[in-house]
């Protein structure tokens, strides 16, 4: 996120793309309410009519998976009518010229066939983003989750480079997180291909400093990222250790995964509760939750903020850190950390970004935003003040892709899974809240009032939704929330897991499933079947 939320409030131009912030991520969404308060112009790009759309000034209610297409097309617009900052541009990017001619053909008469969004509103929504001062673009799974995720991640990029809405306040990209330290995770070194703080496995600099600096052999050689690795769950890996993470419901084509799950050896499952896969694991290692430990969260706007025990863990469960370093000192590694602070510290000790950030610090100024190089600097509140940090901003030119897996005569529709308000990913905690349960107690799928005619499905009735991977029982809710040809679903009921139905298929650069478009279909139950349960 290349600003912070606090600035949101000040925007005069908010483009929030693929987020149902409202119910995704409440206390971002109230900032834009007071923008929207303030005067500012909203713009909502989604498949679905969400609660933020009803406050929009205009909601481009495109098809799923046509995103390249509208982002492609509005920068024809402001290119064609000269309402690039090239100043910008010819100081601190490269690439342009690619990415105008790519975008040549991409007309807002052309988007509107493909798109379904009207040709004079994509006109409207690009002349208003390259003409006011203070836009921002917001963004989260609705963008990434797709075998095009990073080509819509990069086409959102070029807007903003080419209209040099970057370095300054209340502008810039801004993906917004889906968990509270998805973040911290990511900082700390948490993927295949980076070490602490964005320093590339690959790099053979960045590889001997953390050799010499840890003492140990390393690999220089990236790692699988989570959906390569699950469709080598029984093949490649037969040994799994998950935390905090419940695989057998959160990742797609789960049907494929429970087959590999049951040719691995070994399961350990690290977590607070028990969930759908722990009935594979051999051994359970139960872990305490957020407030009963120290430690830090780091949020969207790249802030690190202190988390402090409240109470003390129950039973056997203890925080995750001191497990870890049990299990390392069990196979002849004693690390010595007494506390969470010594584990920050050794973590930032090599990572420049975060060389200033400590607990102490933390504790004293209420929270930091990185980049904070050193114990003076007083972090960072937006990026690239002053133009991009590192060499130059790179224009990527994309092409639009069409999704892996579309209707067809057998599966008419258009599946997209999602979260609501009520429950949190997986909901093994918030199904657990009766209140929550209460207001949101089992499985639905929307669907349009045209589609659900022609199957003779009435609102409230049990229904079947199915894909070519599987089945699941749910309740329908006719709506036009919902675009014609399109159904949506949440995904957090295991009892009716909607990864029984997504795609598998990954982005070419990232490999994130494409959890936002598959082909599915509707049916009703036989009255017979009904009956019986």
């Amino acid at each position: 996120m290349t600003n912070s939320i606090g600035e949101i409030r000040d925007a005069d131009f908010l483009f929030v793309i693929g987020s149902n912030t409202t119910e995704a991520h409440p206390i971002i969404a109230m900032e834009m309410k007071r923008a929207i308060g303030s005067g500012a112009t909203l713009v909502v790009a989604d498949p679905r009519s969400i609660w933020l759309s009803q406050l929009a000034d205009k909601h481009l209610q495109l098809r799923p998976g046509t995103d390249v297409w509208l982002l492609n097309a509005m920068a024809h617009v402001i290119i064609g009518e000269g309402l690039v900052d090239q100043a910008f541009i010819d100081a601190h990017t490269e690439g342009y010229e690619a990415v105008a001619e790519a975008v040549r053909d991409y007309t807002p008469e052309r988007a509107e066939e493909v798109t379904g969004i009207p040709a004079e509103d994509i006109i409207w929504t690009a002349r208003r983003y390259a003409t006011t001062e203070k836009a921002g673009i917001y963004y989260t799974l609705g963008i990434t989750e797709h075998s095009h995720g990073t080509d819509n991640v990069y086409a959102l990029a070029n807007l903003v480079l080419m209209t040099g809405h970057l370095g300054k306040p209340s502008s810039g990209m801004n993906p917004l997180r889906g968990q509270n330290n998805v973040q911290g995770a990511n900082d700390a070194g948490a993927t295949p291909i980076f070490l602490p703080g964005y320093q590339r496995v690959d790099d053979p600099e960045v590889h001997a400093k953390y050799e010499k600096s840890w003492g140990v052999p390393l690999s220089p050689v990236p790692g699988m990222n989570l959906n390569v690795m699950m469709k080598a769950v029984g093949k490649e890996i037969l040994g799994l250790y998950v935390m905090g993470e419940d695989i057998l419901l959160s990742e797609p084509n789960v049907s494929r995964l429970e087959e590999g799950m049951n040719k691995i050896e070994f399961l350990v499952l690290q977590d607070a509760f028990m969930n759908e896969t722990a009935r594979f694991a051999d051994v359970i290692l139960p872990a305490a939750i957020f407030a009963e430990k120290d430690g830090t969260f780091t949020n969207s706007e790249r802030r690190v903020q202190r988390v402090r025990k409240a109470v003390e863990p129950p039973g056997m469960a203890r925080p995750d850190w001191e497990i870890v370093c049990d299990l390392a000192k069990a196979v002849g590694h004693d690390w010595k950390f007494e506390n969470t602070a010594q584990v920050y510290a050794e973590m930032v000790r090599d990572a420049p970004k975060f060389a200033g950030i400590s607990h102490e610090r933390v504790d004293s100024e209420g929270g930091l935003q990185w980049p904070c190089p050193a114990p003076d600097h007083p972090g960072t509140k937006f990026l690239h003040e002053g133009g991009v940090l590192r060499g130059k901003g790179q224009f990527q030119a994309v092409q639009y892709r069409p999704s892996e897996e579309l209707p067809d005569h057998e599966y008419t529709l258009v599946l997209s899974t999602g979260r609501t308000l009520y429950h949190y990913n997986a909901a093994t905690q918030t199904r657990r809240e009766s209140g929550l349960a209460a207001k949101q107690p089992r499985m639905f799928v929307q669907i349009h009032p045209w589609d659900a005619k022609q199957r003779g499905i009435t609102n409230g009735e049990r229904v079947e939704v199915y894909s070519r991977r599987g089945t699941i029982t749910a309740d329908a809710v006719v709506t036009k929330e919902v675009r014609r040809g399109c159904i949506w679903i949440p995904l957090h009921f295991a009892e009716a897991r909607a990864n029984l139905l997504t795609n598998d298929a990954g982005d070419a650069v990232t490999q994130t499933a494409e959890y936002k478009v598959c082909a599915a279909e509707v049916r009703k139950i036989p009255e017979q079947v009904l009956s019986a349960e």
